[in-house]
């Protein structure tokens, strides 16, 4: 009993592990930056705007322009990385980065809960569902992407499913199965949920409801 009270407290740090350390990790960086914009830029920009003879009332401030030099230097970042050069200069960093062992493992864990998230094309995925995948007996989470067609569905006598079954915890790459339609359980997790529950290992587990897996059963048995 104390072992499984144990177990299970374990599992809930990390889960908050896992949603609290990426959240603090950015709002501290972009805390970091409008501090040093704000304190720096700004009142440089003031400074411009009252020698070319703007006039201006005794202590003004710019509301929002610290968040406004944010954006256009995250943009600036994005535009000057897409470049040959700028490309190389950020190889060489993530080099340098790598070398840092606490810093590396916080910024390879956070670089990929990133990653993942901007290119999971969650509108191609239409529900999330469990199939025996790599053999029977063993279930693996996937999501449709479609039914299936062509030459495959021809020779084939049951109804198909195409399933994506994503890897962990980077559910960008996996695999592609052909699933008979009646051997596929639907699962109630929306899309997003399922991503995340991917991405965190098993560790993270979506709420569900009962009434709802019940519902679901009786709509594809009709």
């Amino acid at each position: 009993m104390f072992s499984n009270l144990k177990r299970r407290l374990r599992n809930i740090f990390i889960t908050g592990i896992l949603i609290t350390v990426p959240v603090a990790f950015t709002l501290f960086i972009l805390n970091f930056l409008f501090r040093i914009l704000d304190d720096l830029v700004v009142p440089w920009f003031i400074e411009l705007l009252i020698r070319i003879g703007t006039p201006l009332p005794e202590n003004f401030r710019l509301p929002g322009l610290g968040l406004l030099l944010i954006v256009l230097l995250i943009f600036v970042v994005g535009v000057v990385t897409k470049s040959f050069l700028g490309g190389k200069l950020v190889q060489l960093g993530e080099m340098i980065v790598e070398r840092i062992p606490v810093v590396r493992s916080l910024y390879t864990g956070a670089k990929q809960v990133v990653t993942t998230i901007a290119h999971a094309d969650t509108k191609a995925f239409r529900e999330v569902v469990l199939v025996e995948f790599p053999r029977k007996g063993i279930y693996a989470v996937g999501f449709i992407t479609g039914y299936t067609e062509g030459e495959v569905q021809e020779l084939t006598d049951a109804k198909l499913v195409n399933v994506f079954v994503p890897t962990t915890p980077n559910p960008t790459s996996g695999f592609l199965v052909f699933v008979a339609n009646e051997d596929i359980i639907r699962l109630t997790m929306t899309v997003e949920e399922g991503i995340k529950f991917i991405i965190s290992v098993g560790i993270v587990t979506p709420e569900y409801k009962q009434e709802k897996i019940l519902e679901l059963k009786k709509d594809y048995q009709a």
